[in-house]
C-alpha cells in the first residue's frame, strides 16, 4: 500500500516579548551622584538586553534632590509611555528610588496594575502585580517615608542648632560678597554696585530707573541676569548688607511638600551681629527701611487696579512684550514692558498716554465718544508700528491705522512736579 503524505499548514505562532524599561534616581546633582546615575544607566541598559525575552525599552533617570516630589521629569515621561501602551514591565532599584511618598507609591502602582504594567523592585525582589504585591509595598514604602522624614528631622535640628549659636548655616550665595570654605569675603566690584543702590534710592531715583541704569551699563546681577524692581527692593531689605543677619526667616513646612514658607512667628528667630564684613552702615541701612516703610504704606492705601480692556492687547512689534499700564505723577499711559524695565537701550517702544489712546480708537472706530464695550467686543489685538502711529486689528480680520500727536511735556509740567524733579536734583548733587 502506497503511503500517503498529508501537507498541514499550521501557522507558527512567535512569543510577543515583553516590553521592558527601567527607573533609576540620584538624590542631588553632586558629581558622585552624576557618575552613580551614570552607572545605574549602564547597568540596567545591559541587564534589560541581555535577558532572553525582553525587549529594550530604554531607561528613565532623574537627577532629583528628593524622592517625595512628584515633579520628575524622566518619572513623568515613563508614566506617559506606560499610559501610552509602551511598557510592560518596569525595572527599578528599590521602593525608595521610586518614590517615599506612600500615597504617591501606592497610586502610581495602582494606575500601572490597571494598565496591565507591571514593576519590579529589585532590591525588595517583588513584584507590584504580584497577590501580596501591593501589601508588602505598603508596608515597605511606610519604611521609607519613615526613612525620610527620619533625615529631614536630623538635617533640620542640624540647622537650627546652628541658628541657635549664631552660625550662619547654608549661606552660599549672596550679591556683594564671595562665600567660600575660608569665609565669607566682599567683593569690591559687585559691593560697589550694592552701595550706589542704596545710594541712587535714598536720593529719591525710582526702582525702575535704577535698574534701567545698571542694565544699560551692562552691570550684572545676581548670578548674571538682568536686574529687575523685586531685586533691587530684596537688596535694599536685606539686613546682611550691614554685617548682621536675622537667621531662620525661612522655613520647610514638612519633608514630603518641602515648600518654602516665610516664618512670621511660627519658629524662632535670632539675630546674629557682625556675623562677617559690613557693605553698608547701619544709618543708611535704616534710611532705606524708612523709604521701603513710607513706599509700602503709600501703596497700601491704592485700591487694588481693575484689570484695563487693554490689558494684554497692545503688542511691541519691536520685541514682541505686551505694553503694560504705568502712572507717573498722576499721568496714566501705556508702555512697553521691556522699555519700562531695561530701557530703551533694549526696546524702542512707544509709550501713549492712556487718554490719547482712548480718543485714537474713538476715532478710527468712528465713535462719537469712547466705548469700553465696543473696544472689547471688536478690537482684536493693537500694534505701535512706529511713533505715533496706531494700528487696530479688528476680529473681523480688517486692520485700521491712524496717527496721535503729543502733548507738550512743558505743559503737562505741574508747579508741584517741578519743585520735586528740582529737589531730586539738589540731593544728588549733595550725595
Amino acid at each position: 500500500m502506497p503511503k500517503i503524505i498529508r501537507k498541514i499548514e499550521h501557522p507558527i505562532g512567535l512569543e510577543r516579548r515583553l516590553r521592558v524599561a527601567a527607573y533609576a534616581r540620584v538624590s542631588s546633582g553632586k558629581d558622585a551622584m552624576l557618575h552613580s546615575l551614570s552607572a545605574q544607566v549602564s547597568y540596567y541598559s545591559a541587564f534589560i538586553q541581555q535577558h532572553p525575552g525582553w525587549q529594550y525599552c530604554g531607561v528613565y533617570a532623574d537627577e532629583a534632590l528628593t524622592g517625595t516630589k512628584d515633579a520628575r521629569d524622566g518619572f513623568q515621561r515613563l508614566l506617559t509611555d506606560c499610559c501610552n501602551g509602551q511598557i510592560d514591565l518596569v525595572v527599578t532599584k528599590s521602593i525608595s528610588r521610586f518614590a517615599r511618598n506612600t500615597v504617591t507609591l501606592l497610586e502610581t502602582v495602582r494606575e500601572l496594575k490597571a494598565l496591565g504594567v507591571d514593576v519590579f523592585f529589585e532590591e525588595q525582589n517583588l513584584h507590584s502585580i504580584s497577590t501580596d504585591g501591593e501589601l508588602m509595598i505598603t508596608i515597605l514604602a511606610s519604611y521609607a517615608q519613615e526613612e525620610s522624614l527620619s533625615a529631614s528631622e536630623n538635617q533640620k535640628w542640624r540647622v537650627r542648632k546652628g541658628f541657635a549659636s549664631g552660625e550662619l548655616v547654608n549661606w552660599r550665595f549672596m550679591f556683594g560678597y564671595d562665600i567660600d570654605k575660608t569665609g565669607i569675603h566682599i567683593n569690591p566690584r559687585e559691593a560697589l554696585v550694592v552701595q550706589e543702590i542704596f545710594r541712587r534710592a535714598l536720593a529719591g531715583d525710582t526702582f525702575g530707573a535704577i535698574c534701567r541704569g545698571l542694565n544699560a551699563r551692562g552691570v550684572s546681577g545676581a548670578l548674571g541676569g538682568k536686574w529687575s524692581v523685586p531685586r533691587i527692593h530684596a537688596i535694599l531689605s536685606n539686613e546682611k548688607y550691614t554685617g548682621n543677619a536675622l537667621l531662620q526667616k525661612r522655613y520647610r513646612n514638612n519633608h514630603l511638600e518641602k515648600k518654602l514658607c516665610h516664618n512670621h512667628g511660627e519658629l524662632p528667630r535670632y539675630f546674629a551681629t557682625e556675623s562677617h564684613p559690613a557693605i553698608i552702615d547701619e544709618a543708611t541701612f535704616q534710611a532705606a527701611q524708612d523709604l521701603l516703610t513710607r513706599l509700602a504704606e503709600k501703596t497700601s492705601y491704592r485700591a487694588k487696579p481693575k484689570l484695563s480692556e487693554f490689558t494684554g492687547l497692545i503688542l511691541c512689534p519691536h520685541c514682541g512684550m505686551s505694553y503694560k499700564r504705568v502712572t507717573s505723577n498722576g499721568n496714566v499711559g501705556w508702555n512697553c514692558k521691556t522699555y519700562q524695565e531695561m530701557g530703551k537701550r533694549f526696546c524702542r517702544g512707544k509709550k501713549i498716554p492712556e487718554d490719547t489712546l482712548k480718543t485714537a480708537c474713538a476715532e478710527i472706530l468712528g465713535l462719537a465718544e469712547y466705548d469700553v464695550d465696543v473696544i472689547m467686543a471688536s478690537v482684536d489685538s493693537i500694534v505701535v508700528p512706529e511713533d505715533n502711529r496706531l494700528q487696530l486689528h479688528l476680529k473681523d480680520g480688517r486692520m485700521l491705522e491712524t496717527a496721535w500727536l503729543d502733548r507738550s511735556r512743558a505743559a503737562s509740567w505741574q508747579p508741584d512736579m517741578k519743585e520735586a524733579a528740582r529737589q531730586r536734583m539738589l540731593n544728588r548733587r549733595h550725595l
